[in-house]
């Protein structure tokens, strides 16, 4: 059989949300997987994304080209490839971000996506135990939310170290507001991550039938005119082309680098850009891979007196044997951990309504010189990033070979603002780490090894070391049609070309001020539902 109403390309946090739906409503579904099946023993444990990370079997190693921002550093950084796609190689911090990201969406031409709106699909999602407010929260959702159970006594001084700054502290940032710190949110449940593919595609295959195929990559998506009605594919990378039809609907859930790449290789995109290179156009969509917006970060690392417990020394020998077992019986472990223990949202401006940017801290020393790996010593780590950066760039193809992966250029801290925010968020890091909370366990500064007095010298340190904080967006815009590079509309469907949709990160017009996973999941959820009552069924 290679008919459904519905083809999904693309099996992550999205396109396994949407699978299960649309099953739930009577669809018949296939869903098309790049990478393989997600049965990577590291996927279930979260301190495995240690491991997964640097696995270019389930994961797309991509690169940010260089620019004189970043003092033409290529910047690598990985997407999910595998069941579940980026939410089952990620670090799980569930954070949604605040109202007015989706209120201005609303304000940008994306009627329906105001706050008010979004929040039941929010509510839907999520399974959150933790105390809160339920006027915001979900208690019955399909995906487990919670609140860290490891905690620990460094983690509780950098909270005491962020209230001695003037951040109060903030049980809920997913509540009432979101300003303030306490410990993370996480996709985590009894110590095991959870993906959308845990929470949606496997039992979605189990009760309806959703079909799955995995190692299999979409070629291009095909149309008669400008209907789409199926995809060609190949599985492994081969040259045998075969084909799945589609009678109500295709779906791309490839993700903001893989969703316009395949635009793009279907001849929707830059007319101009195509032809050169030998791609007929079907409908000159500018919009197409631009408008690419990344969360860019930097770090502080510092080393703590010898004796102080962290995770750098529980992490080999015997202690971690001992944190091993504690898993494997359910009790709070680092194995159980996500990428941070603590997290705060802070305003550069102390009069401004609005937090604009974050800070994250681990009880761990990350190495300077990797984007996951312990250093042998023990120590603690703080980050930071502009969460509504300005700074845009793009995802363009370079070939007529859906294997070749595009050119990707974030144009991070292209924008003054972003630079300035950075700046700021670092210079708190550093204060807290001063806090006398802090300061009497704190041995010696690592990372940055020398001293930044002035603006110009943490600029310097944020342009040489910062990195990616793996939160791309925005590169297959929603917006109003008056907006020449919109993409989809706000029932998310490609703009010229019916029975085409785009449901994924790529299609958020700004970048919501948080990690962007939860309202990737919000998007999926309020996406079924205006399937549902797709022009397509009718």
């Amino acid at each position: 059989m290679n008919t459904f109403d519905f083809v999904i390309v693309g099996a992550g946090t999205a396109g396994c949300i949407l699978s299960y739906r649309l099953a739930e409503q009577g669809h018949s579904v296939c869903v098309v997987e790049a990478g393989p099946p997600d049965n990577n023993p590291y996927i279930r444990v979260p301190a495995g994304m240690m491991k997964t990370s640097v696995d270019p079997r389930i994961t797309w190693q991509f690169v940010h080209g260089a620019t004189p921002y970043t003092l033409k550093r290529d910047i690598p950084f990985i997407q999910g490839r595998t069941l579940g796609g980026s939410g089952a190689v990620n670090g799980m911090v569930y954070s949604r971000g605040q109202p007015s990201d989706f209120d201005n969406w609303a304000s940008l031409g994306c009627t329906g996506w105001d706050f008010r709106s979004v929040l039941p699909y929010f509510q839907k999602y999520e399974n959150f135990t933790g105390l809160g407010d339920d006027h915001f929260r979900g208690r019955t959702g399909l995906m487990p939310v919670t609140v860290l159970s490891r905690r620990d006594a460094i983690s509780d001084r950098f909270i005491q170290g962020a209230i001695e700054t003037g951040i109060p502290f903030n049980p809920d940032y997913n509540g009432i507001s979101q300003f303030g710190v306490g410990y993370a949110q996480a996709t985590i449940h009894k110590g095991k991550r959870w993906s959308s593919a845990h929470a949606y595609l496997h039992p979605a295959r189990r009760r309806w039938g959703v079909r799955v195929l995995t190692n299999a990559t979409v070629r291009r998506v095909l149309m008669t005119g400008r209907v789409a009605n199926g995809v060609e594919y190949s599985m492994g990378g081969c040259d045998v082309v075969k084909t799945l039809h589609a009678r109500l609907g295709v779906v791309l859930s490839a993700g903001t680098v893989n969703s316009p790449k395949l635009l793009q290789l279907s001849g929707l995109g830059s007319g101009k850009h195509l032809q050169a290179l030998g791609i007929s156009t079907v409908v000159d969509l500018p919009g197409v891979g631009a408008n690419l917006s990344d969360h860019y970060a930097a770090r502080i690392v510092a080393r703590v007196h010898d004796g102080i417990d962290t995770i750098n020394g529980r992490s080999r020998g015997l202690p971690l044997i001992k944190e091993i077992a504690r898993w494997l019986l359910g009790q709070p472990s680092i194995l159980s951990m996500s990428a941070m223990a603590v997290y705060a949202f802070c305003k550069s401006n102390a009069d401004s309504k609005e937090n604009d940017y974050a800070l994250s801290f681990t009880p761990a020393s990350l190495n300077s010189s990797k984007t996951l790996g312990l250093d042998a010593f023990p120590g603690i780590t703080s980050g930071t990033w502009c969460m509504r950066p300005q700074s845009r760039g793009f995802v363009q193809i370079q070939s007529m070979d859906f294997r070749a992966p595009p050119y990707i250029q974030a144009n991070h801290l292209q924008a003054e603002q972003d630079r300035r925010i950075l700046i700021t968020g670092i210079k708190h890091c550093r204060a807290i780490f001063r806090s006398a909370a802090m300061r009497q366990i704190i041995k010696q500064q690592i990372h940055p090894d020398e001293a930044c007095h002035t603006d110009d010298e943490w600029l310097d340190y944020v342009r040489r070391f910062g990195t990616t904080a793996y939160h791309l967006v925005g590169t297959c815009k929603m917006g109003e049609a008056s907006d020449s590079h919109t993409v989809v509309d706000a029932k998310l469907r490609v703009r010229g070309v019916e029975r085409l949709y785009v449901v994924d990160a790529s299609v958020m017009p700004t970048t919501p001020s948080a990690n962007t996973n939860a309202s990737t999941a919000m998007i999926a959820e309020k996406a079924a539902d205006m399937l549902r009552f797709s022009p397509a069924r009718r």
